[in-house]
């Protein structure tokens, strides 16, 4: 397999991370109390859309980490959800605990995708969504769901934060390069 496959999400590691420390940055030039007020977004504030992200990452991680290939990079503590989590729940109202979660979040992916082989990416995952209706699918197309997920909601919190009269600065992908 073409090493440019699994090099794809390296790079897109990379970004996520880069994307997420400019997000928060810019973030705290806005109050508490700003960064949760509602602002008629689909998760309502920048803060809990923030956390959504969180959230859905940790979903997500753990789904990864109960396939077949096991993965070191993906230790259960960093994965850990309280019992009757949801993409609605609010695990962090606490800023900074929010953004030291998001950071160590960050760092375990890229640590992940530095051990993830090219064969895993072939691999069919199984499990079960959020409804627990079962799925299976190639594992690339999770996690190109996985990396688009996060973008998608940064840039409705770019947006939020826009609105609130904060520039986030260059998003763009091709801006790391």
């Amino acid at each position: 397999m073409d090493v440019a496959f699994p090099d794809n999400y390296r790079f897109l590691a990379r970004y996520n991370r880069w994307m997420n420390q400019r997000l928060y940055d810019a973030c705290e030039a806005l109050s508490d109390e700003e960064r949760k007020r509602q602002r008629g977004a689909f998760f309502g504030s920048i803060h809990h859309t923030l956390t959504h992200l969180v959230l859905a990452d940790k979903m997500w991680l753990h789904r990864f980490a109960s396939q077949e290939t096991r993965f070191a990079a993906l230790p259960t503590a960093a994965l850990a959800l309280p019992e009757g989590s949801d993409y609605t729940s609010d695990l962090h109202p606490d800023w900074q605990d929010l953004r030291q979660t998001r950071a160590a979040l960050d760092e375990v992916i890229e640590r992940w995708l530095a051990e993830m082989t090219p064969d895993f990416l072939t691999s069919t995952m199984y499990y079960a969504n959020t409804k627990g209706v079962q799925r299976a699918h190639p594992a690339w197309q999770a996690m190109t769901h996985f990396f688009n997920h996060q973008t998608h909601h940064r840039g409705q919190a770019s947006t939020l934060l826009m609105q609130a009269g904060v520039d986030v600065g260059v998003t763009d992908l091709i801006a790391l390069v």
